[in-house]
């Protein structure tokens, strides 16, 4: 039989980035990184000019980070005391948005902190890439944890019958970032989390997929 399937976001949900982003910019390119700014085309400013980094150049930054910076990274709290209780009751992967090229990259980082759980990368949506995970696995009650609105809606959209999570743990990022409207919770702390995950999985049932009229009734209310 099949267990349960936790499907995991790793960046500001197993392990802080953003912070560690914003100080590798800082001290090694002049760069100060607006880091409560959710559009990081406008989030970049360089130090000498106090001109906005093109947005084009967003990306090689972060590129160069994940190139040379990855051991800067450190883990949530509470966040491996959560997932080895996890591992208890159900099976967990890790689904990342990095490039192909740094699966195994990202797999040594999180071995380094006692993670060995399995990694898939994705570019883009999640939704189709999460769809072939439980194609693969096929779990009978699924869970998705994300920092990412967008990501949430679009687990939402391709596998409505997964509980989605919406978890922020940076806590300099969460403090402007708004429940996504297409998760069950929003959680930003491991020890809760862990709960409501297990309460999920414990009572067995697939999140509760909307009928038309639910959603016909939904876009009247709004």
């Amino acid at each position: 039989m099949t267990r349960p399937l936790l499907i995991t976001d790793c960046d500001e949900v197993l392990l802080h980035m953003v912070a560690h982003f914003r100080d590798w910019l800082d001290e090694a390119h002049g760069i100060d990184f607006a880091i409560a700014e959710e559009n990081w085309g406008q989030a970049l400013v360089r130090r000498d000019t106090g001109e906005a980094v093109e947005p084009e150049q967003v990306w090689p930054y972060l590129d160069g980070f994940f190139d040379t910076e990855m051991e800067r990274q450190t883990p949530v709290k509470g966040m491996i005391e959560a997932l080895d209780l996890i591992t208890a009751h159900a099976d967990i992967v890790v689904l990342t948005n990095l490039p192909d090229h740094r699966r195994q990259p990202r797999i040594d980082q999180l071995a380094r902190h006692g993670i060995g759980h399995e990694v898939y990368c994705n570019q883009g949506g999640k939704g189709d890439a999460l769809r072939a995970i439980l194609e693969a696995h096929r779990p009978p009650v699924a869970v998705f944890v994300d920092d990412l609105t967008f990501q949430l809606d679009s687990v939402a959209k391709a596998n409505p019958q997964v509980w989605r999570l919406h978890m922020v743990a940076e806590p300099l990022v969460a403090q402007h970032r708004p429940p996504a409207p297409a998760a069950h919770a929003r959680i930003d702390d491991w020890a809760h989390a862990a709960d409501w995950i297990l309460a999920r999985f414990a009572d067995g049932q697939p999140a509760p997929v909307p009928t038309r009229r639910d959603l016909t009734d939904a876009a009247s209310a709004a």
